[in-house]
């Protein structure tokens, strides 16, 4: 077309330049500048065969590039924009500016050109208007001289490549304009570098020392555009294979590959680029260089940065063939990556590990390839999306080792510490496999902790340090879940015992255990810590760290989660001290103290507890802050330590030793407590140190895993406190009543005297309450100062900080004896009758805030600012202490609460005898309390409500949704929503508030209901919610079923929809709850040998208690009880109803969806219950299939039955009927019956049939000896082994075990719902019944496993066809395709139905059965019947009902013929028809795959289509005779399931059209 333009143009006018000048007049369109580029074009070729002529064709070439081409570009510059035009436009003015410059005689207009244009592309930058200027660059680049224009080459060819390499920067900013710098770096990239490469020489040569100079890419998106610019000059870059040979031989350029730089970036692109275009040209120019070597043929080495180690890439012609076939492999892995899709990628790695087997070398076992190419393999998957994918990779990374020994390498090193490590933080790789029982650990965690130990059991030594310093210090660099930080930690708990790290390793630990801190999982947690504190044991080089440095790290951790006296954990860190006391580091502070026959550890402690209790130089007048609690915990842990130790030494030799050196430890301290009662001026903070290492020795004391009985550490440590009783408590009395205590900062040490005070009480009732010992001289002082104190703060003085903070004092002192009293009832001081204490107690002034204090002249701007600051706090404390004393004397005075207050007229107590205003005043405190600070409130509304929930009914009802309220705000709050719910539910679910709610079914019935179901609400999001309510009211039924046997259940049976909820209780977790319910169970699983089971209490907020507290709680009724037998009656009526309810709620169910999991929960509570009912009929709606199944045991359901010929008779009967039925599942569930029943009537001699013996035993015969190994065979083998008929017992394996257990587990529920027996003995709130066995079951049923009989159901190996026919079907309404006709031949039904519609015949099978869309299938339907297809084959024939479907198909399904095949039947189903001459063939890509365009369709072709997500899997890839590939030619790799389907269907009609019209003609 453009050669006819041109050829038009010149034949009405010979004179070019007339021509050029009337194209040059008018608007510059495209067309025009097209036309004119076109001329040039024409032109140029006739000068070059030289028939243009050399007069004015020169001069009109000049005149149109200056007078014209050039104001043209330079006015597109001005304007930007103009869309596909402008870049027309722009295209065809330099192709027309490159004709000009050869047409005018000389080079003096392509190097004036070319001045011109990067003058302008300089001054343009990156900005949008420089593509006019790369235009014409790139137009008269190749005019240039490389030898005389070489210098103006060089500058124009590093403006092109900054531009191009600025591409990334540009694109930085917003909007249209840095999209069009990005097309200008692009155009750069693509057309100007390539054309200046053609100049070869200097611009080359600048070009690629400009790349060099560039370095490896810092970034992920810097290495797109350095790609670009490679692959664009790819060609140049890399040696021509035959260069140098001709005379015309190209100049001999750079050689990319022997520069480390190129291969690095490559890498990089391979790697880390995100956008799939980067990462092919990545793969294209590794491709290219490897084409090249090939080709050449020539060695070739490029050595990495570093200058040692293995090559970046080498090539020997000696070793092509190993080369080829490892970057063959290479190349196929990384762009089988590119699919992203799991089942197409497994396949493909085994070529993986080949790679390494190339690798290394087999003689001297060194790296013949940089192992950075294998990294950028692992990097790829581990930044993959499929975190299926991820998950693959980081596995294959941690089997490495698995097999084969790999050298050392620093980048292997680096790539763990960097992006495996990075991979690891995501918690879903941790996820158990399927078939993994729960709670035996992820097997990704087991994988790392075997890696990690090979691999640094292997690293040099001079190496291990710093690799393992790093790796625990990238573990400190970001916020980790609690199971990754688990597995990591264990990982290298586990790592081989090494001198590794020194101090900044250990202040990296210390890091790591704050990290684990952020988890709200305590067990995960403690678990963690744990592991660390080995790590430390194993690693810490003693010698390079002092003791001061590991007493640090060791208060890093949570006593209460970890590190606790008498774990295994304690006694292995008091052994490593033992062991290593002479090795540690001294540290310049810490001197001798002059110890006879010490150790360091010994000197170190006891200069550590002299540190502590130092009275300081100096103090001034102003009030002080308490100390810091960190250097009391820290030198009590250190002292027990040292005195366990201690232990260790003397275990076999003499006992006194230990109490001597508990004693040389502790005398400095019990010294200054003895001195507490004379010594008025001790400074005061020598008494707050003194008092916090005193309460924490106390605390870490008692802080044992077993017992404290036996331990003498702690009998020795009371001993010498008691000594010191009568010392402390007189101080503590002085300080707290002598008005010593006056600012606020006095409040820590008031809460710290009344904590000492406790322990000192709690250790006299251990050893024995005497009276007149030195506690009970101070109780009754301490509270009749406090109230005295209270009662003339009252008398209306002036509120100044001192007496305020007093009264303050006052309250918690009372409170504290309240609460000690309570507690123990050694401590009563008064008789129960009411003294002036309780008198005053109760009329108190419930909820007065204290009124924000006066400042006192003389006070200091200390005390003004103290007072003023968190006021809202104390007073909050001061009303808490309150109704701490009120629900003291309500308990102890509750017979004298009155139903209501008219009964009482002048009040002893106006707080116990006026009731109604007490439960006001709590509800008021519920809303002036802060949450944490409600408890003694809802202690003393438990005992108010059962009293006046009959006469005042609306108060408690509005003090249930109070309460309520807060609880429900409190759900997010982890340290205070627990204790705060237990009391909640206590006040509450009071047996006496449902028992009289339930009487009286008023508004608290219906309030208390409610809240039933907003608690069961909140527990399917926040777990162990539920458990705490069902745990309280079942334990206080049982409780009071003890106390009165016939009306015990009343309450309960008000209230069995709470048990009802309990039975069916359990939410479908989330992925991430699972898992983390899943490392919870592994870590208890651990036992002893992890100390964090020993330490922290199991919670039992398991999902499963619930349902084991409400099954406990039902065996423990009996039906002998009336009131027990009626409760069960009532909720199997309720469960019954629930079960029709779920039914109906959708027709269709699946296997552990929601509705089957309520259903297996609703029967397994029935399976408990009906051994308590009496027997008879049952008019159970059940299918003809469990009828049939249960008949197989008639001979378990008769054996107590004298007369079995009725019964058996009656069973033949209805089992003969079934066994004719036409479904083939009814008649194989029959068949097994009357193999049984047959056998029991020729036991009994029953003659009455032996008019049918020979037919029953000829059917029996046949079915047994049925010839060949059909599906019919197969299934009846199966049945008879399944466990329901082969090994289950219904009497003997009756039990819990076999009901919640064995049952799911060998039934394919998932692991969720297997509860094992272990539970509901660990679950202690609840009692074991008097026949404990009957939890047991005693038979080998529970001894099978799920693979004997559940593995055939599911299909195993997909090359066997014995495997693929599934038991599981026959149970299935819908019958399957094979057992429905199993003589009949497809092949003749299709084309029965095909000739009857009048169509003509195709031997085209669609097998769309993996297509789960409606959409798809409903338009596969469509093309199927246009391009008349035999059939389409499908998954399900209901999918026709789907509205989707039919707005796609047009009711094209009504004319095609459509069979229903599953995906488990598909290799059967393909064999058969390979057996009848198809051809199987896949639509898919992979290694082998044939290009539609060149394959021809066989008329018997069968067409498989793969899923939309996962394609063709990959044991069906197996089963194809040949893969077909549809070409293409973008970026995205696969086309729609439909379209692909369409193609081929198309392509396969068409070609069978072509034959059909040839053999007619």
């Amino acid at each position: 077309m453009e050669c006819v333009l041109a050829e038009a143009l010149l034949s009405q006018s010979r004179d070019p330049r007339a021509l050029l000048a009337a194209l040059c007049r008018g608007e510059a369109s495209a067309e025009r500048v097209e036309t004119l580029r076109f001329l040039l074009q024409r032109l140029e070729d006739e000068a070059a065969r030289g028939g243009g002529g050399a007069g004015p064709l020169p001069e009109a070439a000049r005149e149109v590039a200056a007078g014209y081409l050039v104001p043209l570009l330079r006015g597109l510059r001005g304007r930007p924009g103009g869309g596909p035009d402008r870049r027309r436009v722009l295209r065809a003015a330099g192709a027309a500016l490159r004709s000009c410059a050869r047409l005018a005689g000389g080079p003096q207009l392509a190097a004036t050109l070319a001045e011109e244009a990067l003058r302008d592309l300089l001054a343009a930058g990156p900005a949008p208007g420089a593509e006019a200027a790369v235009e014409v660059l790139a137009a008269v680049g190749p005019c240039l001289r490389p030898r005389e224009d070489g210098p103006l080459l060089e500058r124009v060819a590093r403006a092109a490549l900054g531009l191009a390499l600025g591409a990334d920067g540009a694109g930085a900013g917003a909007g249209a304009g840095a999209g069009r710098a990005e097309d200008a770096a692009a155009l750069a990239a693509g057309r100007l570098l390539p054309a200046l490469g053609q100049c070869g020489g200097a611009a080359l040569r600048a070009v690629w020392g400009g790349l060099v100079a560039a370095g490896a890419p810092s970034g992920p998106g810097r290495v797109g555009p350095q790609l670009l610019v490679l692959s664009a000059l790819a060609e140049r870059l890399l040696p021509e294979p035959g260069a140098g040979r001709g005379p015309r031989a190209r100049e001999e350029g750079p050689d990319a590959r022997r520069c480390w730089r190129f291969w690095r970036t490559v890498q990089a692109g391979l790697a880390q680029a995100q956008d799939a275009l980067t990462r092919r040209r990545a793969r294209y120019l590794l491709q290219r260089a490897v084409e090249v070597s090939a080709e050449l043929g020539a060695p070739c080495t490029c050595g990495p940065q570093e200058g040692t180690g293995p090559s970046l890439f080498w090539w020997s012609e000696k070793k092509k063939d190993e080369l080829l076939k490892f970057w063959e492999n290479y190349i196929l892995i990384m762009e089988t990556l590119e699919g992203n899709q799991i089942h197409v990628i497994k396949p493909v790695l085994p070529k993986l590990k080949s790679l390494f087997e190339y690798a290394v070398s087999e003689e001297d076992g060194c790296w013949l390839f940089h192992p950075s190419w294998h990294m950028c393999i692992y990097k790829r998957m581990f930044e993959s999306e499929n975190k299926i994918l991820t998950k693959e990779g980081v596995i294959h990374f941690l089997e490495l080792y698995e097999t084969k020994i790999l050298p050392f390498s620093p980048e292997f090193s680096e790539f763990i510490i960097g992006p495996l490590m990075d991979a690891l933080s995501e918690s879903s790789l941790y996820i158990r496999s399927p078939g993994q029982l729960i709670g035996s650990g992820s097997p990704l965690g087991l994988k790392l902790q075997k890696f990690l130990v090979t691999y640094v059991s292997l690293l040099p030594e001079e190496i291990k340090s710093s690799f393992l310093l790093k790796f625990i210090q990238k573990m400190t660099s970001r916020h980790w879940c609690g199971i990754p930080i688990l597995f990591l930690s264990k990982a290298l708990a586990n790592v081989p015992r090494c001198k590794a790290l020194g101090v900044d390793g250990l202040l990296a630990l210390r890091d790591v255990l704050q990290c684990t801190m952020i988890t709200h999982q305590i067990l995960l947690r403690g678990a963690a810590q744990c592991y660390l504190l080995q790590t430390a044991m194993n690693l810490v080089d003693v010698e390079k760290v002092s003791l001061s440095d590991v007493s640090t790290f060791l208060m890093s951790l949570r006593q209460e989660e970890s590190l606790r006296r008498g774990t295994s954990l304690w006694t292995e860190l008091c052994d490593w001290l033992r062991v290593n006391e002479s090795r540690f580091r001294h540290a310049s502070a810490c001197s001798s103290i002059g110890l006879p026959e010490t150790s360091s550890l010994n000197a170190y402690v006891k200069n550590l507890v002299q540190e502590c209790i130092k009275s300081p130089s100096w103090e001034t007048g102003e009030d002080h802050f308490m100390p810091d609690w960190f250097e009391a915990k820290l030198v009590a842990m250190m002292v027990l330590l040292a005195v366990d130790v201690e232990g260790m030494k003397s275990q076999y030799s003499e006992k006194r030793r230990t109490q001597n050196v508990l004693r040389i430890f502790l005398d400095p301290l019990l010294e200054s407590l003895m001195k507490f009662g004379t010594n008025a001026y001790m400074p005061l903070l020598k008494t707050d140190r003194c008092l916090q290492l005193l309460l924490k020795l106390l605390h870490t004391c008692m802080l044992k895993g077993s017992s404290t009985q036996d331990d003498e550490v702690f009998t020795l440590l009371q001993s010498f406190v008691l000594s010191t009783t009568e010392s402390v408590s007189e101080f503590i009395l002085r300080r707290l009543t002598m008005n010593e205590l006056s600012s606020v900062s006095d409040l820590d040490r008031c809460h710290l005297y009344l904590m000492v005070l406790t322990e000192l009480i709690n250790l006299h009732l251990k050893v024995g309450w005497k009276r007149g010992n030195p506690i009970w001289r101070v109780i009754s002082p301490l509270k009749n100062a406090s109230i005295q104190h209270l009662q003339e703060l009252d008398s209306g003085q002036d509120p100044t900080l001192a007496r305020q903070i007093q009264r303050v004092v006052s309250m918690a002192a009372l409170a504290m004896v309240c609460e000690a009293i309570d507690q123990k009832p050694e401590l009563q001081l008064d008789s129960l009758d009411a003294g002036p204490t309780e008198r005053f107690l109760s009329s108190l002034p419930l909820n007065c805030t204290l009124q924000k204090p006066h400042a006192e002249k003389q006070s200091s701007s200390f005390e003004e600012s103290s007072a003023s600051q968190g006021w809202g706090k104390i007073v909050a404390q001061y009303i808490h202490d309150q109704w701490i004393c009120l629900s003291f004397l309500l308990r102890k005075y509750h017979t004298l609460i009155p139903a209501s207050e008219g009964e009482v007229l002048e009040p002893i107590l106006p707080a116990i005898q006026m009731p109604v205003r007490t439960l006001q005043a709590a509800l008021e405190a519920l809303t002036v309390l802060p949450s944490d600070q409600v408890l003694p409130v809802f202690r003393c509304m438990k005992i108010l409500v059962p009293k006046l929930l009959t006469s005042s009914e609306a108060l408690c009802v509005e003090s249930f949704d109070t309460a309520w309220k807060i609880i429900s705000a409190l759900s997010n709050t982890q340290l205070i929503f627990w204790s705060n719910l237990k009391a909640f539910v206590q006040f509450v679910f009071d047996t006496k508030v449902l028992t009289i709610a339930a009487k009286i079914k008023g508004q608290a019935y219906f309030k208390i209901k409610e809240i039933m179901y907003k608690i069961i609400e909140m527990s399917a999001i926040k777990t162990g919610v539920f458990n705490t309510l069902i745990s309280y009211c079942c334990k206080s039924w049982i409780v009071s079923a003890s106390d009165v046997p016939q009306v015990s259940l009343s309450s309960a049976k008000n209230y069995s929809e709470l048990v009802l909820e309990a039975c069916i209780f359990g939410t479908v977790f989330r992925r991430d709850q699972r898992l983390i319910q899943d490392v919870q169970t592994y870590i208890e699983n651990l036992g002893h040998d992890c100390a964090a089971n020993m330490v922290i209490e199991n919670t039992k907020r398991e999902d499963h208690y619930v349902r084991i507290c409400a099954v406990k709680f039902l065996c423990l009724l009996h039906g002998s009880n009336v009131s027990h037998k009626l409760f069960m009656e009532d909720l199997a009526i309720k469960l019954l109803d629930k079960d029709d309810l779920v039914s109906k709620c959708r027709t269709r169910y699946y296997v552990n969806s929601q509705q089957h999991r309520v259903k297996n929960r609703i029967w397994q509570t029935l399976l408990v219950l009906f051994p308590s009912f009496d027997q008879g009929e049952e008019n159970l709606k059940t299918s003809i299939c469990t009828f049939l199944s249960v008949l197989s045991h008639l001979d378990i359901i008769t054996q107590n039955i004298p007369e079995k010929k009725p019964i058996l008779k009656q069973a033949l009967i209805i089992v003969l009927q079934w066994c004719f039925n036409h479904n083939f599942s009814i008649r194989l569930y029959a068949l097994v019956a009357l193999k049984k029943i047959w056998s029991m009537c020729k036991t009994l001699n029953m003659e009455e049939f032996d008019a049918l013996t020979s037919v029953i035993e000829s059917s029996l015969n046949e079915v047994e000896n049925m010839p060949g190994a059909g599906n019919a065979k197969k299934n009846w083998q199966r049945i008879q082994e399944h466990f329901f008929f082969a090994t289950f017992h219904p009497l003997q394996d009756y039990c819990l075990e076999t009901i919640f257990y064995i049952f799911p587990r060998l039934s394919g529920l998932v692991e969720d719902e297997w509860i094992a027996i272990g539970k509901f003995t660990r679950f202690t709130d609840i009692p074991l019944d008097a026949g404990f066995q009957w939890y047991l079951s005693p038979t080998h049923l529970c001894e099978l496993k799920p693979g004997d009989w559940a593995q055939q159901d599911i299909g195993s190996h997909s090359g066997e066809a014995d495997s693929q026919s599934e038991w599981t079907d026959v149970q299935k309404k819908i019958i399957p395709w094979k057992n429905s006709a199993p003589d009949l031949d497809l092949e003749v039904v299709f084309q029965d139905r095909v000739a009857r519609l009048g169509k003509s015949i195709s031997r085209l099978i669609v097998v769309a059965s993996l297509i789960d869309k409606p959409t798809n299938l409903g338009g596969l339907c469509r093309t199927c019947e246009v391009f008349g297809a035999s059939a389409l084959i499908v998954d399900s024939l209901q999918c026709v009902r789907d509205k989707q479907f039919q707005s796609l198909s047009v009711s094209a399904e009504q004319w095609l013929p459509l069979v229903e095949v599953k995906p488990p039947q598909l290799i059967d189903f393909l064999q058969q028809k390979k057996a009848e001459g198809y051809t199987v063939i896949g639509v898919e890509q992979t290694a082998k795959s044939v290009d539609l365009t060149q394959y021809s369709f066989p008329e018997r072709s069968l067409l498989l289509l793969g899923n939309e997500r996962e394609g063709i899997p990959a044991n069906l890839i197996q089963e194809l005779d040949v893969c077909v590939e549809i070409p293409q030619q973008g970026i995205i790799r696969s086309l729609n399931v439909h379209v692909s389907g369409a193609l081929l269907i198309w392509e396969y009609t068409r070609q069978q059209l072509l034959r059909h019209e040839d053999t007619e003609s």
